[in-house]
């Protein structure tokens, strides 16, 4: 009888032994109540946060930059990126949804940027439709539609609440590379901007010198820049040129383009106005004193545009024109070109295409080149030269002009009280605090 019943109780364990192995084996996230082993701590959808402006995405040959919500078109979602543009044919969106316990997938559009000037690797718009009663916070991208969300890096949807404008203008710079050192001419076209009408400044930063980095710093803290890092060489093959010239290089310009993209979108329902420009340019109206009164007077002629190009003028910062200048003594001991001095432009050349720079309604704007718009909402406008131009003070683009030839241009003096004392206050301030 012992016997028997001591191998009916081995039978039990054994068979219930059996039953639990067989429970964490096909059901190995079960606990033995039945429950979800994470229930007491549930998943959060997504993985890991960025930790650069540019994300490299595994093994993709895919960088993203940020993702947007289109209030233009609904329930889009436009991710800018870096793609190579014959390798990357499929790309999926992960959508946080609701409870931002569980992902739910489509498939990407990728819409590559029709500048990309011949390089491997171009920007691209990677467009997902959020999918019905989703209100996701974070997205993620993968090449596979079957990834395991957690293991992919998460990014804030920007721009989910439109809200109101913060600024009239905001200035858009890209790329800051090559050590930028020319340190009295920034800050005279920040305080230049400031006198026309922008509250903003935004400077992609990749390199700069010391010096450099201790005024973004000073324009940082005043409120009046941002500084976006971009170090784009960390992942890319860069270069200075525009043209692919079948080299060993990935992307041209620092990849200006994405960034000039990632500026309008981050500024598309807080800015008014986004001005596209570099460093060494300055859009100068002629007929008006600041951009708010010329861009009032423009679109009241021109109510269908949304895009305005000035003309880009070159001033050579090789001819030095001495001017009657009082009070700028303490400049002597910034280094940097100073911006007054610099009053001849060179003729338009019949061969040259006239370059322009911009000033759009961002919700105007679906992508953004350097020198125009390829998609947009509204129409193109070229301003006449009468009404403004880009001042432009770099070397010079046809060295072999006479300096008669050259056309003397003061515009830049009509702002001299103003800008002078700019100058100085900034100055003054920027080394008590150094």
């Amino acid at each position: 009888m012992c016997h028997v019943r001591k191998s009916h109780l081995f039978g039990a364990i054994c068979l219930i032994t059996c039953f639990i192995l067989s429970l964490n084996f096909y059901c190995p996230r079960m606990g033995l109540d039945g429950m979800s082993m994470a229930s007491s701590s549930p998943p959060v959808c997504g993985g890991r946060v960025p930790h650069d402006t540019i994300t490299p995405l595994k093994g993709q040959r895919t960088f993203i930059i940020s993702a947007y919500k289109d209030n233009r078109r609904k329930n889009i979602i436009r991710i800018l990126g870096i793609v190579h543009h014959k390798e990357v044919k499929e790309l999926y969106c992960y959508f946080c949804c609701n409870s931002n316990t569980n992902a739910s997938t489509t498939r990407a559009e990728i819409d590559i940027h029709k500048d990309r000037f011949g390089f491997p690797y171009g920007l691209a718009n990677i467009i997902c439709t959020e999918p019905p009663d989703c209100r996701a916070e974070f997205i993620s991208v993968h090449w596979s539609p079957s990834e395991v969300v957690h293991n992919l890096t998460s990014f804030r949807i920007r721009n989910r609440e439109p809200g109101q404008f913060t600024a009239n203008f905001t200035v858009c710079i890209s790329t800051m590379y090559g050590n930028y050192s020319n340190v009295l001419q920034f800050i005279q076209t920040i305080e230049m901007y400031k006198i026309l009408g922008a509250q903003k400044v935004m400077v992609y930063l990749n390199n700069c010198s010391r010096q450099m980095e201790e005024v973004l710093q000073y324009y940082t803290e005043e409120g009046t820049v941002e500084v976006i890092p971009w170090h784009i060489q960390r992942y890319l093959k860069v270069t200075k040129n525009w043209q692919y010239r079948n080299d060993d290089t990935e992307i041209g310009y620092y990849g200006q383009i994405s960034a000039l993209n990632d500026c309008l979108y981050r500024n598309m329902y807080s800015s008014k106005f986004v001005v596209l420009n570099d460093q060494d340019e300055i859009i100068l109206p002629f007929k008006h004193r600041t951009w708010d009164t010329m861009m009032e007077s423009l679109q009241r002629e021109n109510p269908n545009v949304g895009i305005f190009l000035f003309e880009n003028h070159i001033f050579p910062n090789t001819l030095v024109s001495d001017g009657n200048f009082t009070n700028t003594s303490s400049w002597n001991r910034v280094p940097g070109s100073n911006l007054l001095q610099y009053i001849h432009r060179e003729p338009a050349h019949p061969i040259f295409i006239k370059a322009r720079k911009m000033i759009v309604d961002p919700r105007a704007v679906i992508q953004t080149s350097v020198h125009y718009t390829p998609k947009q909402y509204k129409n193109s406008k070229n301003i006449p030269l009468g009404t403004a131009l880009v001042h432009h003070c770099k070397g010079p683009k046809q060295p072999q002009l006479p300096r008669a030839a050259l056309i003397e241009d003061k515009t830049i003096w009509r702002y001299n009280g103003s800008l002078i004392s700019n100058v100085n206050r900034m100055l003054k301030r920027f080394t008590r605090k150094t």
